[in-house]
């Protein structure tokens, strides 16, 4: 659920592409949802309470609440939607209802194997994302592809580091951006971040919000 924020302080509520929770003080493009995961002291105790992880926008319907107020979900932040997407969320139903239909549309399109048409609840969808995001240990599920049947908005993994691919270029990922582009690695195989559902979603048409602007 969105929210309009009353105070930004340096906590523990923005998530790199890999999926943790960090401690930055650099700001978030959009909020993101997961379930209470804090305790009373503003620390994180655990990694999710959902499967439904979330992307809203930062304000809607001049809502105001305290960010990692007690009892309440935890508010996290996301440099882009990219790197949402990357970590295991999808489009809020409430604050962005058409890019959460259109996300719903192209995942559908993309993902024909499980037999779901337009009806399906996105709970059903909620449920084969949190299997490609995380495993029954707590780590990130990752697999790996050939790059160049990947679609822009794909996060990938070179060295342990998380890398945007858009227009034939790779960018390191940092909490306040990206850094300058380099050209395609000459690899056969390379380990993809982004959930394998959601990149055949990307493929089928959802281009996800990117903060590449004004970079070469």
């Amino acid at each position: 659920m969105p929210i309009a924020i009353k105070k930004y302080a340096m906590l523990q509520n923005r998530v790199d592409p890999q999926g943790n929770i960090i401690k930055t003080s650099a700001r978030g493009a959009w909020l993101g949802n997961r379930g209470q995961l804090h305790g009373d002291t503003q620390t994180i105790l655990r990694p999710f309470k959902l499967k439904a992880w979330l992307i809203c926008v930062l304000q809607f319907k001049d809502r105001h609440r305290q960010v990692m107020a007690p009892n309440l979900y935890t508010e996290l932040f996301f440099y882009d939607e990219a790197t949402a997407f990357s970590a295991g969320h999808r489009p809020c139903f409430e604050c962005r209802r058409d890019d959460a239909n259109r996300f719903k549309a192209a995942w559908l399109k993309g993902n024909p194997e499980y037999g779901f048409d337009h009806k399906v609840l996105i709970g059903k969808i909620d449920e084969i994302i949190h299997e490609e995001r995380i495993d029954k240990n707590g780590h990130k599920v990752m697999f790996d592809a050939a790059i160049e049947d990947l679609p822009d908005g794909v996060f990938i993994q070179v060295s342990g580091e998380p890398y945007l691919l858009a227009n034939n270029m790779i960018r390191h990922w940092t909490p306040f951006g990206y850094e300058r582009g380099a050209p395609l690695l000459a690899l056969a195989k390379i380990t993809v971040l982004t959930p394998k559902s959601v990149v055949n979603a990307f493929r089928s048409g959802y281009r996800p919000q990117m903060g590449i602007d004004g970079l070469e």
